[in-house]
């Protein structure tokens, strides 16, 4: 779009909906947040997002109230409240049309997963399972400037691509030292969302206040400081998903935390394009309470 208004306002009506898509958001909201007849910014909304705004705030509810079904004991009914439906019954409807399955029916398919994916992990008769390593660690207030990708998160190619993208805008903005710490945000679960549709922020964490606005689908955003579950992980990005799995098998067991809603935080502390990606080291922060 090389129309740099229109497309600060729908940076600016994304980000809005992002935080607050549980809550009703009606039209004179979006016309509020956007300064623009919602006619207008839908338009500009589907043609830059591929879905509508009524749309896309309906499938993130869906997908979260699915996240919610799979990680938390929380009531079908208090979770078609927490991520705003008006009533259960609605909420069923809605669920059954996008997953096929009715949520009680849902979670019951993941317990049976679940447990699937412990008993394959179990090791032979005689030996005893290695308890999850991890650290708890609380994070500050910190700002990142990221870019968006959406997209499955086994597509090398394209997340190279937009991780090349970033540097070279964070390097152009001369935003690098060698302090700067990149890291990536899991915004979505990709067992839940369409694989098209699986956010993940690509992000550099600002040192300092930026002197001038974003450009572009550049963004920055906000995080309070929280408390965090640490792991590591040494290997290629393209091996962590058994790894992500074992931590969530085995969750209950060896970390009991009860999980917080949101975003999980991939770090890379000896990142070098040279290094061997079995000497890669990751670590992950899960949120907890």
């Amino acid at each position: 779009m090389n129309n740099p208004t229109q497309l600060e306002r729908y940076k600016k009506l994304l980000s809005f909906i992002d935080a607050n898509f549980k809550e009703d958001i009606n039209i004179p909201k979006v016309e509020e947040i956007c300064h623009y007849s919602y006619r207008n910014i839908n338009r500009i909304f589907e043609a830059l997002h591929n879905e509508t705004i009524g749309k896309y705030v309906k499938r993130l509810r869906l997908e979260k109230a699915a996240q919610f079904l799979k990680y938390s004991e929380m009531e079908v009914s208090d979770i078609a409240y927490e991520v705003g439906f008006e009533d259960r019954a609605a909420f069923s409807k809605a669920f059954k049309n996008k997953y096929n399955s009715s949520p009680s029916a849902f979670r019951k398919s993941n317990e049976a997963v679940l447990e699937s994916l412990q008993q394959s992990m179990l090791p032979k008769e005689g030996t005893e399972r290695e308890k999850l390593q991890f650290e708890i660690e609380y994070l500050p207030n910190f700002t990142s400037l990221f870019l968006e990708y959406r997209g499955h998160y086994d597509d090398v190619k394209s997340i190279e691509t937009a991780w090349d993208k970033l540097i070279s805008y964070v390097s152009k903005k001369e935003l690098l030292s060698e302090n700067s710490i990149l890291m990536t945000e899991i915004i979505d679960d990709n067992e839940v969302s369409d694989h098209i549709h699986s956010r993940y922020y690509f992000s550099l964490i600002l040192e300092q206040p930026l002197s001038f606005k974003p450009e572009g689908l550049f963004r920055t955003k906000e995080h309070k400081q929280q408390k965090y579950a640490k792991f590591s992980y040494k290997g290629s990005d393209r091996d962590s998903a058994d790894f992500y799995k074992k931590i969530y098998a085995f969750w209950f067991y060896d970390v009991g935390l009860e999980l917080i809603d949101l975003p999980t935080l991939e770090f890379y502390p000896n990142y070098d394009e040279n290094l061997p990606e079995s000497e890669l080291i990751t670590e992950i922060y899960i949120p907890v309470k």
